[in-house]
């Protein structure tokens, strides 16, 4: 039994009937190689087996009455995995499109609180024979770094199935009572008025570091500034319904790029979700004259705990310089604002959001998100952010699950009021496999948006004159 961070809460206090906060992952396997096949039960028995490789699948929730205090993790004396590894099918042979609408609707359904808060969807009748698994598991539980530790946990490095034997057995928790859980409570909550007084010294030294930081440079321009980013149609509120897509393009390509401009991977990605987005308002009447604005998570996770689960991230807003047409010089300044954005997180540190999140009263944060998305308060006010933009490096060597190998993994983050769209980003083998999540109430046409990223990197390929050896396009937008 362990007690959430305030973080790793404060996903669960903004989740509302609209915004839902859990992350995804669609996986795509190849069982041509596989005697037995990718099907539920055999899904359901691999993944049985290596539970213990994944504790977030076995914990379930544990309130504190009257929202006093962050919840409880405890090892779930119920738990069924029957509940938790589904099956559906699309009609063969389905395509991409069918796949992705398919995934769209079965991301759009919250997750149970009353269980462990994950589930895993086999769905199969694909084109080629292939079978997907699409994996949701709630932001409370993981971030970025840690969920594809526990995907690399799931997988294997050849067609085998191997064994992992746990070096223990699970023991389930007893549930406690609402006397022991208040009892836990109060005993946190008495350290909280020093943990306060910290927090406080502590951010009053962050704001000094950082004003002397500016004045010490004078001609810096700063990382835009929360509530800086101009308004779209899709920064207002959002409903429940979800539509998703996907792509791949090539990663040689963008490392070329790379190289050429001495930027970073991840500037690279940035650039080409901002020629696509640039492309797409355009199209629709409905690019500002101010450069959208991007949140990029940045994990701040030490080494020490690179195998701990739970969330160790941290928001940096960047600009996207979508009021520039030149590609070139739209990468130079993303550039230039990422190198400003690292700067600063560094004089910040990753504990200040951490520290204050801790205080969070449960009862007040999740009734007042509740409230704000009931009243549709993102459409009386400036967007906090445009877009959220996430790169998890993924594994540059193939994966195998169930005995088939992994033919892409293309992830899926949350999306929420004044934010209906985000593009997550993973790396594997030789390129980068792009998911898109979106409200179509919003943003209309997502698989629209997911073609202009190829669009993005043709144009930065024909500016910077790269020919990388192993360039290689992708089409697999549905």
């Amino acid at each position: 039994m362990q007690r959430l961070t305030g973080l790793d809460a404060s996903f669960l206090y903004l989740e509302t009937p609209s915004s839902h906060m859990h992350v995804a992952g669609l996986m795509v396997l190849d069982p041509a190689d596989t005697p037995e096949g990718v099907t539920l039960e055999r899904v359901r028995e691999v993944y049985g087996q290596r539970l213990h490789l994944a504790p977030p699948f076995r914990r379930k929730l544990a309130t504190v009455p009257f929202g006093l205090h962050h919840p409880l993790w405890i090892e779930d004396p119920d738990f069924d995995i029957d509940f938790h590894v589904r099956g559906t099918a699309l009609p063969s042979p389905g395509s991409d499109e069918q796949l992705a609408t398919l995934v769209g609707r079965l991301v759009a359904q919250p997750l149970d609180r009353s269980r462990p808060l994950w589930e895993v969807w086999v769905i199969e009748g694909l084109e080629d024979g292939h079978v997907a698994c699409l994996t949701k598991v709630h932001h409370a539980a993981i971030d970025g770094a840690s969920g594809n530790e526990l995907t690399v946990a799931l997988l294997d490095l050849t067609a085998e199935v191997a064994v992992h034997e746990p070096e223990q057995a699970w023991v389930p928790d007893r549930v406690p009572s609402d006397i022991e859980k208040l009892g836990y409570a109060a005993n946190s909550l008495a350290r909280q008025p020093l943990r306060v007084a910290k927090a406080g010294w502590k951010t009053a030294g962050t704001a000094l570091a950082l004003r002397r930081r500016n004045r010490s440079e004078p001609n810096l321009t700063p990382p835009p500034a929360p509530f800086a980013a101009p308004r779209t149609s899709f920064n207002t509120a959002i409903t429940p319904r979800r539509s998703y897509a996907f792509t791949s393009v090539s990663l040689p390509a963008v490392k070329a790029i790379k190289a050429e401009t001495g930027s970073t991977v991840n500037d690279v990605v940035l650039a080409l979700c901002a020629g696509a987005l640039r492309t797409y308002l355009i199209g629709h009447g409905d690019l500002p004259d101010d450069p959208l604005v991007a949140m990029v998570p940045v994990s701040v996770r030490p080494a020490e705990l690179k195998e701990a689960m739970g969330n160790q991230v941290a928001s940096t807003f960047t600009s996207l310089a979508t009021d520039i047409d030149d590609p070139l010089e739209r990468l130079d300044v993303i550039h230039e604002c990422m190198v400003q954005v690292k700067e600063q997180q560094n004089v910040i540190g990753a504990e200040v959001l951490a520290d204050w999140a801790e205080f969070a009263a449960p009862a007040v944060a999740g009734s007042a998100a509740r409230l704000y998305s009931r009243t549709k308060m993102a459409d009386r006010h400036r967007p906090l952010f445009n877009v959220t933009i996430s790169n998890v490096p993924g594994p540059p060597f193939p994966l195998y699950s169930i005995g088939a190998r992994m033919v892409a993994n293309y992830p899926i983050g949350p999306i929420m009021d004044g934010g209906g769209l985000n593009m997550t980003v993973m790396s594997y083998l030789d390129r980068l496999d792009f998911g898109l999540l979106a409200c179509p109430d919003v943003l209309p046409d997502v698989a629209q948006l997911a073609e202009g990223l190829q669009t993005a990197l043709d144009e930065l390929i024909a500016a910077t004159g790269v020919r990388p050896t192993a360039m290689c396009r992708y089409s697999r937008t549905p």
